[in-house]
């Protein structure tokens, strides 16, 4: 069927930064920091523009084999974003989540998602669930752990049974996923999640993005046909 409206999920594999940085003849921070203005942006245009839940891409399970300089200040980033950017959280109803494996992060880290978390979670409005220490394989073999421990004839296991051990169980599959910075993989994503994800590239590095770049992909979305693994009436 044809896609209509807006995306309820869209998450965003936010990709670019060092090469944004590196054609300016900057340091690779000096791009992330843009990148965090352009995600503060994208937040609120996803936000007016009715998105219910938008998952950002922010630090994977293999950003730690990074220079410990660049993953330090990262995480600086990460840190700053989610204290000084509360009353922008307030403003617009936005509630804060994690996914990921908040266990293997820096404890301060760990607190402010937790407090951000805490603080943002009566909030009506969009959902941001920041991926922070994320891996899709990881996720999935943290949810096996977790059904190990409560399921006995792991026989009788179904795919009901798996998602609902995942990070965030409540939250819907992603609509639409969009990659920045031309490259066409998933790079470990939402992989139980975006099975049925529509995905969009884009040329355009992240720290450049803005609104319009949202629009436009959302205007793609909406002439995608989602046959979910069946067929149109025509048979095709």
């Amino acid at each position: 069927m044809m896609s209509s409206g807006i995306p309820r999920h869209v998450g965003i594999i936010m990709d670019g930064n060092g090469r944004w940085a590196n054609q300016r003849g900057m340091i690779r921070t000096q791009g992330h920091l843009e990148g965090l203005k352009a995600a503060k942006r994208i937040v609120k245009a996803a936000s007016d523009m009715g998105i219910q839940y938008l998952t950002l891409y922010a630090f994977s399970t293999e950003n730690w084999k990074r220079a410990a300089s660049e993953v330090g200040f990262i995480m600086g980033l990460i840190k700053q974003y989610l204290r000084n950017e509360i009353a922008f959280y307030r403003e617009n109803h936005i509630r804060i989540r994690h996914a990921g494996d908040a266990a293997g992060l820096p404890a301060d880290i760990a607190g402010e998602l937790a407090s951000a978390a805490l603080d943002t979670g009566a909030f009506d409005g969009m959902q941001v669930i920041l991926a922070i220490n994320y891996g899709g394989r990881d996720e999935i073999v943290r949810a096996a752990r977790r059904l190990a421990v409560k399921e006995q004839d792991m026989a009788a296991i179904t795919e009901q049974d798996i998602a609902a051990c995942l990070d965030n169980p409540d939250v819907p599959d992603p609509d639409l996923i969009i990659r920045s910075a031309g490259e066409y993989r998933t790079s470990n994503f939402l992989l139980w999640e975006g099975a049925y994800a529509e995905l969009y590239v884009s040329a355009k590095l992240w720290p450049d993005w803005t609104g319009e770049d949202l629009a436009d992909a959302l205007d793609e979305y909406r002439n995608r046909d989602r046959r979910f693994g069946g067929i149109t009436v025509n048979g095709e």
